[in-house]
C-alpha cells in the first residue's frame, strides 16, 4: 500500500474520535476468509483507560485485538485512533503503519526471540533511544534486571510474559493491546504484571486487555463482555 507524502492518512471523518478518546471502534466486522468472527463491534477506549475484554474461548477477544492491529483477519468498519497528529482512520492501514503510529501489541504466544538474551530481545525492538527506554522497562519489571544475559528460552512462562510486554514498551507505544497476559502464570507474577500495568495507566497509557484472570479484571476501569463475536455488556 502506497504511503501518502505526509506519512499519514486523514480519517474519513475527523470527528470519529471525540476529545479524550484514544480509540473509537464503530461497526467493526471481522472475517477469517468467508467466516465472520466479529459482528458490528463498537467500543471506545479513553485516554488513560484500562479496559479488560472478557468472554469464553472463541468469543472473539483475540480476534478483536488482531483486527485492531491489522493481523490475519479482514475487517469492515471504522477504527478511529488518536495519533500524535490527530484522529486517523486505521482501517486502510497496514500493520506496520499502525505500529509506527503507536499501537503496541503483545500476542498471546509472546513471539520472543528465544535464542536471544533478555537484553538482546529488548534492544532489537528499541530502535533509537534504547538506553532510556531500557531503564524505564527494567524499573517496571525489576526481575528482568537480574537476567539480562539469560536466553529467553531459559525463562519461566511468567518471566517470558514480562519480557514480551517490556519488549513492546521498548517501541514507545501510545496505546497497548495485550492478549491473555496472565494465562498460566504464577499468582506472584500476575501481581507484578498487574502492578506494572497500573503504573503505565497512571502515566496516561490506554490499554485494552483480553484477560480472564480476576485479579487483573478487578483492577480495570471497565469490563467489556464479548459473546459469539458481539459486545454484550460493558
Amino acid at each position: 500500500m502506497a504511503e501518502p507524502a505526509n506519512g499519514m492518512q486523514a480519517a474519513a471523518d475527523p470527528q470519529q474520535a471525540p476529545a479524550g478518546v484514544s480509540l473509537d471502534i464503530r461497526g467493526l466486522n471481522a472475517f477469517y476468509g468467508p467466516v465472520q468472527a466479529l459482528f458490528d463491534v463498537s467500543l471506545q477506549l479513553r485516554a488513560g483507560e484500562f479496559v479488560v475484554l472478557q468472554g469464553l474461548n472463541g468469543a472473539g477477544k483475540s480476534t478483536l485485538l488482531k483486527a485492531l492491529m491489522g493481523l490475519e483477519v479482514r475487517t469492515e468498519g471504522s477504527l478511529a485512533y488518536q495519533t500524535a497528529t490527530g484522529p486517523q482512520d486505521l482501517a486502510p492501514w497496514d500493520t506496520w503503519r499502525r505500529a509506527r503510529a503507536g499501537l503496541g501489541y503483545v500476542a498471546e504466544d509472546r513471539r520472543l526471540f528465544t535464542g536471544l538474551t533478555v537484553r538482546e530481545n529488548l534492544r532489537v525492538a528499541a530502535g533509537g533511544g534504547a538506553a532510556s527506554q531500557e531503564a524505564r522497562v527494567l524499573d517496571l519489571f525489576p526481575v528482568l534486571k537480574t537476567m539480562l544475559g539469560r536466553p529467553a528460552s531459559q525463562m519461566s512462562g511468567g518471566e517470558q510474559q514480562m519480557l514480551a510486554i517490556a519488549r513492546t514498551l521498548m517501541t514507545g507505544p501510545r496505546l497497548l493491546l495485550l492478549d491473555e497476559p496472565c494465562e498460566g502464570i504464577a499468582p506472584v507474577l500476575v501481581e507484578a504484571i498487574r502492578d506494572a500495568l497500573l503504573v503505565l495507566q497512571a502515566d496516561g497509557m490506554p490499554m485494552l486487555v483480553a484477560e480472564q484472570n480476576q485479579l487483573l479484571a478487578a483492577s480495570a476501569d471497565r469490563l467489556v463482555l464479548l459473546v459469539a463475536g458481539k459486545v454484550r455488556g460493558s
